[in-house]
Formats: structure tokens, C-alpha cells, sequence
């Protein structure tokens, strides 16, 4: 079962999971937070990492299955995995 935390992650946008990554980091090396905070926002950190890979692999996907109909229109294609 996902924690509260995790499932506030999973509804965020990719911008807006980017922007409060970027964030941690800037707090992380900046080094003006308690250990225990750092831990606490480093593992979040981990999670948005994740959630941003996952955003960004589907979206790859589903570039990839973009290809151009006879008219030069682009259409959706079933995707193949060889």
C-alpha cells in the first residue's frame, strides 16, 4: 500500500514533481538542514526521482509509437516489442 506521501507523488505533474526536486537538491547542498530533515527530504527526493523517470519513459513511449500515415498525418501506432 502506498503511503500518503508516495500517493501525493503519484498525482503530481512531471513539472511540478521536477520543481520540488529541484528544490531538495538546492536544500540538500546547501547544507542548512538537520540531519534528520535531510534524511526525511532525501528520501522524497527519491521519490520524485522516480516518479519523474517513470513520467518521462511514458512519455518516450508514446513518442515512439507516433508515425506518419500515408497523408503524412501523424497517427497513434500499436507498439511492438521485438
Amino acid at each position: 500500500m502506498a503511503t500518503k506521501a508516495a500517493a501525493d507523488i503519484e498525482k503530481m505533474s512531471f513539472e511540478s514533481a521536477l520543481s520540488e526536486l529541484e528544490q531538495i537538491v538546492s536544500k540538500l547542498e546547501r547544507g542548512d538542514v538537520e540531519l534528520e530533515e535531510s534524511i526525511a527530504i532525501y528520501e522524497r527526493g527519491a521519490q520524485l526521482k522516480s516518479h519523474c523517470e517513470a513520467k518521462l519513459k511514458a512519455a518516450e513511449l508514446k513518442v515512439e509509437q507516433i508515425v506518419q500515415d500515408g497523408a503524412g498525418n501523424p497517427r497513434p501506432e500499436a507498439a511492438s516489442f521485438d
